[in-house]
């Protein structure tokens, strides 16, 4: 069973899953999908700031389904329980938009405090290895699954300073190709049913960012507006197209 869309970024009828769904990116992900019609299933850990985007986006598209689901996404159990509920509730899970995020660095790579790689860890990879064995199988019975990490630029170039960052990114990038490599050989030959692919940007920025720092310019920095619409736009390109890709919302470095 295909996703349903008219093909005009629309999600009508489809399932979809963030989780990290409270920050801006989030937000503007719950916005965007909800616009596009799907329902939408939100997670993160954070109840009150889930709350919060959850009515957002509800409030700003009258009768679109957006539900919160305060989910810690560091339990392989609870993530599976989330997929599982998911899927029974709705009948499928046509996409699962990985956003959990976190940096942390230092000034010089000597510097580098191996306390930022046991977190970052935590949230860059554990979480991305939870939900894809979560939500494989959904996104593969799904017809048209999608399954969007967000990574960073740095990943690919790393900086000195950004070791465990970057890092952590390049982990979680090899681990959803990895994935899509699953989705690849399940489809056979006649081609993935399911893809998993790699959003990628230098940096997010939003409306709150700009208003802190008016003067500043943020080049090469993707706002999460932007992002929401390549997130949404994923759907209208073929499984076979999509899958295993790394998509640059930034130039490469």
């Amino acid at each position: 069973m295909s996703t349903p869309t008219n093909g005009e970024g629309r999600l009508d009828g489809a399932v979809v899953a963030v989780a990290g769904a409270a920050g801006p990116a989030g937000r503007a992900a719950l916005l965007r999908l909800a616009e596009a019609g799907a329902t939408v299933i939100a997670a993160d850990a954070d109840a009150a700031r889930l709350a919060e985007a959850v009515d957002a986006a509800r409030y700003a598209h009258g009768g679109a389904t957006v539900i919160g689901d305060t989910v810690d996404l560091l339990d392989l159990d609870a993530t599976r329980a989330w997929a599982d509920r998911t899927e029974k509730e709705f009948g499928r899970i046509d996409g699962l938009v990985h956003l959990v995020g976190g940096w942390r660095g230092s000034a010089t790579f000597a510097e580098t405090d191996l306390a930022d790689w046991e977190l970052l860890e935590k949230l860059l990879i554990r979480t991305v290895q939870h939900t894809s064995l979560a939500f494989e199988a959904p996104l593969q019975r799904s017809g048209n699954g999608r399954y969007l990490l967000i990574s960073a630029a740095g990943a690919s170039k790393p900086t000195a300073g950004n070791a465990a960052y970057s890092a952590s990114k390049a982990a979680a990038e090899a681990w959803t190709l990895a994935l899509a490599d699953s989705f690849r050989k399940a489809g056979g030959e006649q081609g993935p049913r399911a893809a998993a692919a790699v959003l990628v940007v230098k940096a997010l920025v939003h409306d709150a960012m700009r208003a802190e720092r008016p003067t500043a310019k943020f080049a090469g920095f993707t706002d999460v507006k932007e992002l929401a619409d390549a997130v949404v736009d994923v759907w209208g390109k073929p499984a076979q197209e999509v899958n295993g890709t790394r998509q640059w919302l930034t130039p490469r470095p």
